[in-house]
């Protein structure tokens, strides 16, 4: 081991390389990733290759002109934004003001890559990847504690279980009725708070209701994001999308649609957003959904634009299509909905219904105003579907509704009134003229 003392001459050298490291984790570490943090806790994928493409790109550039590394910078902001070309980031106050940040900080950029950041101590070499790595892991853990099971995959040998198995839908497909199923956005279990529980499924505690239908709920694990949320409820089991879309083997797609499929159901699906968002138009195909329906079609049969983050058709309008859809069908039929403004944030106005959210609740307008808005458009979804399956015209189907994951809200105030790991549903199970099977 070498005893040496530096020298005075060594010990600057040694302090000016570490002020080019600071200066470097400054502009590739911290301004990099600081604007997304908030976006984390929306609704945004998890940041991991943003992350450590910031990190690496600025080791590579570190020793360049500072144009081109300032050129690169804003290269790396703009593949962290390519999530958003889907979305529409200007309908909520909450984006425009990340955008904001993001135009500052990219401005910043450019006056802070003045300084030095070519450092080349081999200790500092190794900082610089401990710090990137060390990020991404602090932001899968971060993630994980904030939004409790969302974007959180299941754990291997994770008990499997979900509404379709524990309320017994899928065991009624026998040909005498039709089945459908309605997985809703943000959908989460009150916890300790007794004006959301009041409301939860309120408007199903009716005499109309009760007259066709035998009613009853429960709740269910979930992990992950939405289509993890419809893996679940689909497909039987823990995973994503991903795993459906490089493949054909029936035996891995042998999800709930193509099992009624083959016992002569028709299977539709209608999404109030884009097909090729996650690509669904890609997957839905392969689990055996025969007629897909996106926010195009259903604008085109006359739905209203809803606003939002993800803009699309208005969910209030979809139960009125959906009940067409089984009025006219020629045979039994498998329709599943899976719904969109609900969707975090949720914004004023954008024609969603949820300005004055009084009327919803004074109690949730004034302590948790995000959640009274979420309510406002679950009780316009409600109303609509209970007026079309109570009709006396609508044909005999069991209906179930389940949510995805609960509302990942960044603030405690807000995330805390859920349940982090489970959802709730209710089953509309028909008396019709078939009650034994």
């Amino acid at each position: 081991m070498d005893l040496t003392l530096k020298t005075p001459t060594q010990a600057h050298r040694f302090g000016a390389d570490l002020t080019k490291f600071m200066n470097w984790a400054l502009v590739w570490i911290m301004l990099a990733n600081i604007p997304f943090m908030a976006m984390w806790m929306v609704g945004a994928p998890p940041r991991t290759i943003p992350i450590a493409l910031a990190g690496l790109v600025g080791l590579v550039v570190k020793r360049i002109p500072r144009a081109v590394q300032w050129l690169a910078f804003a290269a790396v902001m703009v593949y962290s934004l390519q999530f958003f070309s889907e979305i529409k980031p200007g309908n909520s106050i909450e984006y425009i003001a990340a955008a904001v940040v993001v135009v500052g900080i990219l401005i910043a950029s450019w006056f802070l890559l003045k300084r030095d950041t070519n450092f080349s101590k081999p200790s500092h070499i190794l900082l610089s990847g401990a710090l990137i790595f060390g990020l991404v892991g602090a932001d899968a853990a971060v993630g994980e504690s904030m939004r409790g099971h969302y974007f959180r995959p299941a754990p291997i040998g994770a008990a499997f279980e979900s509404a379709v198995s524990k309320s017994g839908f899928a065991a009624r497909a026998n040909g005498k009725r039709h089945l459908l199923l309605i997985i809703v956005e943000s959908l989460g279990v009150p916890k300790s708070n007794k004006a959301m529980s009041d409301k939860l499924f309120a408007y199903y505690n009716d005499s109309a209701v009760k007259a066709r239908y035998e009613v009853s709920q429960g709740t269910t694990l979930y992990y992950n994001s939405t289509t993890s949320g419809e893996m679940r409820e689909l497909c039987g089991r823990w995973g994503d999308y991903y795993e459906l879309l490089n493949t054909d083997d029936q035996k891995t797609l042998d999800c709930l649609p193509a099992q009624l499929a083959k016992k002569g159901y028709a299977t539709q699906v209608m999404h109030s957003f884009k097909g090729p968002f996650f690509k669904r138009e890609d997957w839905y195909p392969k689990i055996g959904f025969q007629k897909r329906e996106f926010a195009v079609d259903l604008e085109k049969r006359g739905a209203e634009w809803c606003g939002g983050v993800f803009a699309g058709a208005c969910d209030r309008q979809v139960p009125k299509m959906l009940a067409e859809n089984l009025k006219r069908a020629t045979q039994p039929t498998f329709q599943y909905w899976l719904t969109l403004n609900t969707h975090l944030p949720v914004p004023t106005q954008q024609n969603l219904d949820t300005e004055n959210c009084e009327k919803v609740s004074v109690e949730l307008a004034r302590d948790y105003p995000m959640i009274c808005r979420q309510f406002a458009i679950f009780d316009d979804i409600d109303k609509a579907l209970i007026k079309e399956i109570t009709a006396s015209d609508f044909p005999e189907a069991d209906i179930l509704l389940v949510g995805d994951h609960m509302p990942p809200f960044f603030d405690r105030h807000h995330r805390s009134q859920f349940d982090p790991e489970r959802v709730p549903w209710l089953y509309l199970k028909a008396k019709g003229s078939h009650p034994e099977g």
